[in-house]
Formats: C-alpha cells, structure tokens, sequence
C-alpha cells in the first residue's frame, strides 16, 4: 500500500506541472502573444522583413524597401550612414534602427487568437506593413555630395537647411552597400578605414581655422573686438612656450577683423582670444551648446573640449583657431555656420519630417532650435567676415556665379599625419538657403580641398531648393 500511495502522488504531482505547462502555454499563445509579438526586441520581428516599411526622400524617392527578395536599397553606398541597415544577423543602423519599431510590420497576424477569427470569418486576413518613414534628404544633394567626397579615402559631409535644421544631405567616405551588409560585415569591421564608421556625426576632428567662425562670434558679440579692430601680424606671436605661427610661414601685416578673417591670420586669432579670455570663451562654448547633445536622431559624438582649469594662455591662442585639444564632428561645424545664417540662432537638425501609417501621418519633431548663442547684429558682422573669404581670401574655390557665398576654410593640423582639409559655408550669403560643412581627412590645404566640394553642392542644392 505504501508504495502505491508514492505512486499516486507521483502522478498527481507530474499531472500538476504538466497542467502548469499547458496552462502557461495557453497563457503565452493567446493573451500574452500580442504585447510579446509587438516587442521590438523580439527576434521575429525580422520574420516579417518582407512587409517591413519604406524609407522616402523628402520628395518620395524610396531609399529603403522590403521586396520578395529581401531589404533593398536602391542607392547602394550613397545613402548608407543616414539609412543604415536592417540584417537578420547583425541588426539595424541608422535610420534603420532609430525607426525601427515604426518600421517593422506589426506581428498582430501572428496572433494565434487573431488567425483563428480570420479563418473564422472565411477568408486569410491582409499582412499588415511597418509604417513609411520620411526623411528631410534631397537625392541630388546628396549624390553629388557623396560623388565629390568619394575623390578622398576619407571624408565626410553634410548640409542643411540653415532656417529648418532639416538635413538635405550627409554623407561618409568609405561607405558600405546595405544590401551586401550580412556577406561583407566581418570585412566592413576589421577593415583598418573604418567604412562602418560615420564620419559626418561620429568622427571627431580639429577644426582648424573653420573654428574662427566662433572665435569672430564670440568677441564681436562679447564687445572684445570691433570690425575696425587693427591687428599686426608679423608671422609668429610667441606665447609662454609656443610659438603661433601661420601657415607656410605667412605674415599677413597689419589688417582689420575683416582682413584679418579673410587671410586667416592666426596671429590675429591668437591675439584676439587672449583678449577675449578664458572665461568668456567656455561662456560662449556653452552658448553655442558645444559638447552637449544635439537631439539628433543618429547617434552623435559629443564635442571634445579641454578641461576649463587646463586651458594655459598659450592653450587658448590655439583654441581660437581650432586647435589644441578641441574636437568636433562635421555635424557640429553645420550647425555652427547655420547660426550665423540663421541671424544667431543655432537649428536643431532634423533628418526625419514623420511617418506615415494607414491611419494617416505623424509629424515628428516640429523645427526648432538648441540654443541663441548671439544677437542678430553679430551674425551679420560675421556674415560680412565669411563674404570676404570668398570674394578674397582663402576660400575663393567656393564661388558660384550669380550667387553669393559666405564660407570659412580650415586646415587642421593632424599630429598623426596630414592636415584635414575643411571647409564651411552657406548662400546665398543675403537670404540663407542651404549651409554646408565638409572636411576629407589627410588632404592638406581647406581653400584647395575643401572648397570645391562645397562649391559643387551648394551648385545642386540651390538648384533645388530655392523655396
């Protein structure tokens, strides 16, 4: 009787875990499979890439869309960074996975108690698609961006609109094909050129003599300087134990802020910021919202500054012309020279304008701003500056006919090799259209680099985007 009775409770008790079992899966199956189905972090989403949705251009140019056959990108490499890639064995990138949850198509048709009322009603129900994601890129922006920065091993881009913050083109050199992600992703990572790398929002860089932009902001609308300002530049300013030099041992003389600018004197700059000073220059840093997050929908690096309690006067003479140990993402330097078209005020920059569902469109963020680093008059002064680089100074590559630039080169030095070449601009320099900012690493002189890049687009995007 004794071993009976262990016998039956043997059996009671596998009846019970097996009841369990049975029950947690009827549980699992049916009232907890739509919150588990519609986890973005649940594997089978990619089960059902094939009704994931598209991603547009800002005129309806598809960049991203699922087929039979898989995700497809139809501009390969152009688009890469700012789109991604969506891969059953790597995950997403980009666009790809900022819009991820938007994209993939609900897994309701997954729902067991859902499939069982479709057949009950007679008929297979209609696969729901992931949402149509809207982007703020122009194609031809883009294109020949990519195009022109496609000349140099490595480089990077972007432009905006300087009124909107709205992204028309960004773009990384060396790219990857999206479509090519799952047989090329072992080589895309170890390859020494970093072609997974985003150079336009994740690469950090000296700015050079770009950063005079800031510099000029700065002590005009500090009251540290006046256009009027005299400055001698007699080719080397000796300060504590550096020695500011200019490049190829120039010596532009005696000239005010505007000649100054336009000859990119770092003589003058050095002399400028030591007036200027220390606290005054981390008081316009945080003006301009330097080294805080843009809110931008890719992941951005954040700019590099030196430690407050670090920066020496000899430190200092080099900030003003974006040395020392100060590093920003081409991003960074858009949205920069977009203040000073947008009148001081600094856009947010947006890539996406919303998502579109059968239930209609959602906007996304609304255009705004990060910050109102100075006061309209300043941003003209500054603008005069930039009209003179182009007109006569070092950034004379940059003119278009018929329209008026306003641009500041850069070449950074690179103690592990080469100067990068940069350079910055917006037009038309009187009603502010389109800003760009550009720089291709290791290739010496910004006027003779740079420069022409931003010339061959801001040529497209005006053609464009006149409106």
């Amino acid at each position: 009787m004794g071993i009976n009775r262990a016998i039956d409770r043997l059996w009671v008790a596998f009846a019970l875990f097996f009841l369990a079992l049975a029950l947690r899966d009827v549980w699992i199956q049916t009232i907890a499979a739509p919150a588990i189905a519609n986890n973005p972090h649940n594997p089978r989403w990619l089960l059902v890439a094939r009704n994931r949705g598209t991603i547009v251009a800002r005129d309806g140019t598809v960049l991203a869309e699922s087929t039979p056959r898989g995700r497809v990108y139809p501009y390969g490499t152009v688009f890469s960074h700012a789109v991604g890639y969506a891969s059953a064995r790597y995950g997403t990138s980009g666009l790809e996975r900022a819009f991820d949850a938007e994209l993939a198509a609900p897994m309701a048709s997954l729902d067991p108690r859902e499939q069982l009322a479709g057949l009950l009603a007679g008929g297979r129900r209609a696969e729901p698609h992931g949402q149509e994601v809207i982007t703020t890129l122009d194609p031809a922006t883009q294109n020949t961006l990519f195009s022109a920065l496609s000349q140099y091993p490595r480089a990077a881009g972007v432009v905006l609109d300087p009124r909107s913050g709205d992204v028309l083109a960004l773009a990384s050199v060396p790219a990857f094909d999206p479509e090519h992600i799952d047989t090329e992703f072992s080589s895309l990572l170890s390859d020494p050129a970093t072609p997974l790398l985003d150079r336009a929002t994740d690469g950090l860089y000296p700015p050079g003599s770009t950063f005079k932009i800031f510099t000029a902001a700065a002590a005009l609308d500090s009251g540290t300087v006046v256009p009027s300002d005299q400055f001698v530049d007699n080719g080397a300013l000796q300060v504590g134990s550096f020695v500011v030099e200019d490049n190829e041992g120039e010596a532009t003389g005696v000239e005010d802020l505007t000649g100054a600018f336009a000859l990119s004197s770092n003589v003058d700059f050095a002399q400028i910021a030591l007036k200027l000073g220390t606290a005054r220059w981390f008081e316009y840093a945080d003006r301009f919202a330097l080294a805080r997050s843009m809110e931008f929908t890719l992941p951005t690096a954040i700019d590099h500054l030196p430690a407050r309690n670090s920066v020496t006067p000899s430190i200092l003479a080099q900030l003003a012309f974006g040395q020392a140990d100060l590093a920003v993402t081409p991003l960074r330097m858009a949205l920069v020279v977009s203040t000073i078209a947008a009148g001081g005020v600094e856009p947010r920059p947006t890539l996406v304008r919303g998502v579109r569902a059968a239930t209609g469109y959602v906007a996304r963020v609304p255009p705004g701003s990060l910050a109102t680093p100075i006061g309209a008059d300043t941003a003209s002064e500054v603008r005069n500056l930039m009209i003179a680089v182009v007109r006569r100074g070092t950034g004379t590559a940059a003119a278009l006919a018929n329209v008026q630039v306003a641009g500041k080169t850069g070449t950074a030095t690179n103690p592990a090799g080469r100067s990068h070449a940069w350079f910055v601009a917006f037009a038309p320099a009187d009603a502010p259209r389109v800003a760009v900012a550009i720089v291709v690493e290791n290739a010496g002189y910004g006027g003779v680099v740079a420069a022409p890049i931003a010339r061959r687009v801001l040529g497209t995007a005006l053609e464009r985007y006149r409106s």
